[in-house]
């Protein structure tokens, strides 16, 4: 499997890391697919999703299962509004395409917020920065190579992503 941008940045800081490979159909919610595919607990499969808080693109990481709660965001942005970018922004901002977007090795450095629920787990998986590539690893590693922050990211069941 190529190395990606993502894999390159977690060998060079010397994170200890495990990459998984699915196959990648675009047929609905990447990171739901790959934790189906992979056995892994959707819980612990984190989705990387990019949005503007006021005019601050940002990455907000949430569990395969949930839905971003735009309000939430925009709180812990220290921010009025959010709303999610345009994808070609995404894509232009991190360098990846949409179903392989990851806050590792993007192009350009963005606030990572991560759901509040990742603290629960000792190891996490996310996009690896390409297509049909997860990285599994330690959590708190994830918050120290992106300096992110923890903070409630979820909408309320049933509650759309508001």
């Amino acid at each position: 499997m190529a190395e990606t941008r993502g894999i390159s940045q977690l060998r060079q800081a010397g994170v200890d890391h495990l990459l998984h490979g699915y196959r990648y159909t675009g047929q609905g919610p990447a990171a739901g697919e790959a934790a189906e595919q992979l056995g892994i607990e959707p819980e612990r499969m984190f989705k990387s999703l990019v949005a503007c808080a006021d005019e601050e693109l940002v990455f907000a990481l949430l569990p395969a299962t949930s839905e971003l709660s735009l309000k939430k965001l925009a709180a812990a942005a220290g921010a009025k509004h959010a709303h999610m970018a345009p994808p070609k922004d995404a894509e232009r901002a991190t360098g990846y395409q949409l179903g392989g977007i990851s806050p590792l090795g993007s192009r350009r450095p963005l606030r990572v917020f991560v759901d509040q629920s990742a603290l629960e787990f000792e190891r996490m998986c996310l996009n690896a920065g390409g297509r049909g590539k997860i990285v599994e690893l330690a959590t708190p590693a994830l918050f120290e190579l992106t300096s992110a922050t923890a903070a409630d990211l979820r909408a309320a069941a049933g509650g759309g992503g508001g």
